[in-house]
């Protein structure tokens, strides 16, 4: 099924994303991690895209949408749960399922907690989180400060894509042709002809302006909606005494949080093969089982 490139205005921006499927099919907002685009949920939403209708939208500083006019301000989870109202409002999307990796779990989380934006309160009908947890270890943290405000630039694509090899090797196995998907998909080309990662740089002010954004657990405390949490085996941001924490407490607490381990990653799943396919439509289907909307 071949996908629409759309733009909607949100929050006084131009935000980019990606539509696949029937514009009358059940929702699925599938949102990018922190230093990606919304082309990352090529694949999973190509699988769902026969039975959904399923957005995936670039972040305010990444991939095609604009960036931020004032950064310190506009690069925090506040701000994108904002775009993501509009966003809602803007496509007429009633009710809607969200699938988030990393910062884009985050955002789901806030979004669904009704504290930024109480419209969107009843409006988002379940959760999955991929490597994303109301609290995040701070090792990893430091880690991506280190790296995500000063990208590397290549003279060259394929040098990109190496690079890109390196650094996302948690994500598990890709395919070459996927490999190069995510490189073509995610570089823009710098003034002087070099070539690195497609975001605002100065989105890193998330992490330094607002140092504890990903400390979430008042929004998922509120929760009541079906959460699957899954962690990649071998994450270094999602711990394992995090996602106990999750079962007791929130949604947890009244047995709507599952927590599944996914083998041969880390940091975080490509949800890019029929196992992780299995997982988030396993997810999706218990949404509607529990909302008494399943699809024939």
């Amino acid at each position: 099924m071949v996908p629409t490139s759309r733009y909607a205005t949100c929050a006084g921006y131009e935000i980019h994303y990606m539509e696949w499927g029937a514009p009358d099919a059940p929702v699925v907002i599938a949102w990018h991690g922190l230093a990606r685009t919304g082309r990352d949920m090529d694949e999973l939403a190509a699988h769902l895209a026969p039975r959904y209708r399923v957005i995936c939208p670039d972040t305010l500083g990444r991939g095609l949408s604009q960036w931020a006019r004032d950064p310190a301000a506009e690069y925090q989870l506040a701000f994108y749960a904002r775009i993501a109202a509009e966003l809602f409002d803007r496509l007429g999307i009633e009710r809607a399922h969200w699938v988030g990796t990393s910062m884009g779990g985050a955002i789901g989380t806030v979004c669904a907690s009704g504290l930024f934006q109480p419209q969107l309160k009843e409006r988002i009908t379940s959760l999955v989180l991929n490597d994303n947890a109301p609290c995040l270890a701070e090792a990893a943290l430091q880690r991506i400060r280190s790296y995500a405000g000063a990208p590397p630039a290549f003279d060259t694509v394929l040098e990109l894509e190496a690079f890109f090899r390196q650094v996302y090797q948690p994500y598990g196995w890709l395919s070459d042709a996927q490999w190069r998907r995510l490189t073509e998909t995610s570089t823009r080309r710098l003034a002087d002809g070099r070539v690195t990662p497609h975001y605002d740089p100065a989105m890193v002010q998330q992490f330094t302006m607002h140092a504890n954004d990903y400390l979430i657990w008042d929004h998922y405390d509120a929760l009541d909606i079906p959460v699957l949490c899954l962690r990649g085996e071998q994450s270094d941001l999602v711990l394992r005494e995090t996602t106990a924490e999750m079962l007791t407490r929130g949604p947890g607490l009244r047995g709507l949080t599952r927590v599944v381990e996914v083998p041969g990653c880390g940091h975080a799943p490509a949800l890019n093969v029929p196992e992780h396919y299995a997982l988030v439509d396993a997810a999706l289907h218990g949404a509607q089982v529990r909302a008494g909307t399943v699809l024939g």
